[in-house]
């Protein structure tokens, strides 16, 4: 009895490995024996296509224990269970930062490397991470997938919509913790911190002059190059900020959206109306 089943063990073994071994020949081969029915995608394997039914079924059978979020691949829980238990196996020998994917290490070190290997085939644009690019695809193709459900207007990334949607809702969860000031975006709030901390980080290299704003430290650089990138509609006048433009189309427009409240006499700069309310105070005195 025990031959017997030394025979049987040594037979599901060798069937075993027969099978790894003709799996493995397919990323020689490129064989892809297995099809989908629903888009008629190809496999190599039948467990990637088993996986790849869920997208079509929506079949989720690995649920979280914690908080119940449920996933169609085991390996996916396993990422997410790092949520919960915040391990981070992966290290970056560089800097020492911690992740808890190993994918995410290997993106985080092309910060160390520099290495950009998604390029984009309309512009050569080179990117670290294929979502980038991705997302870069959408200035060529002028995709906007994400929709806003109060006003139909279209954004090309996810975070857009979401920074968007606070203009709805008025919600500001970035709040300053030296003055309680609050924003609807993280950037904006990083921006103000400055105007605490008086760091200056972005550095003209004509003139050593500094800024706290990478915007600022560009519109200042048009003063070096003499650069002019807005241009007026009707009279080809060009500006080096958007700024002066819009203040030059007055002179077209005639609008005059500057008030005086003694006098209601209306002026098309806010400094010509600061010069005049001097008047004002003049007068009073």
């Amino acid at each position: 009895m025990a031959t017997t089943n030394n025979k049987l063990s040594l037979s599901i073994r060798s069937k075993a490995k027969k099978d790894s071994s003709v799996t493995h020949m397919r990323t020689h081969t490129g064989e892809k024996p297995y099809r989908c029915e629903e888009c008629n995608r190809q496999f190599s394997e039948l467990g990637t296509l088993k996986m790849h039914i869920r997208t079509h079924t929506r079949e989720k059978p690995y649920r979280c224990e914690e908080c119940s979020r449920q996933f169609s691949e085991l390996g996916n829980l396993k990422r997410h269970m790092q949520t919960h238990t915040g391990e981070k196996p992966y290290r970056c020998e560089e800097c020492s930062r911690q992740f808890s994917e190993l994918g995410t290490l290997k993106i985080h070190m092309r910060t160390h490397t520099g290495e950009q290997p998604y390029r984009c085939e309309e512009c050569s644009r080179q990117f670290s991470e294929l979502g980038n690019l991705k997302i870069h695809m959408r200035t060529h193709t002028g995709e906007k997938p994400y929709r806003c459900e109060e006003c139909s207007r279209q954004f090309r990334q996810l975070g857009n919509l979401k920074a968007h949607m606070r203009t709805h809702t008025g919600e500001k969860p970035y709040g300053c913790e030296e003055c309680s000031k609050q924003f609807s975006e993280l950037g904006k709030l990083k921006k103000h911190m400055q105007t605490h901390t008086g760091e200056q980080p972005y550095r003209c290299e004509e003139c050593s002059r500094q800024f706290s704003q990478l915007g600022s430290l560009k519109k200042h650089m048009r003063t070096h190059t003499g650069e002019k990138p807005y241009r007026c509609e009707e009279c080809n006048k060009q500006f080096s900020q958007l700024g002066n433009l819009k203040r030059h189309m007055r002179t077209h427009t005639g609008e005059k959206p500057y008030r005086c409240e003694e006098c209601s006499r209306q002026f098309s700069e806010l400094g010509s109306l600061k010069i005049h309310m001097q008047t004002h105070t003049t007068l009073q005195v």
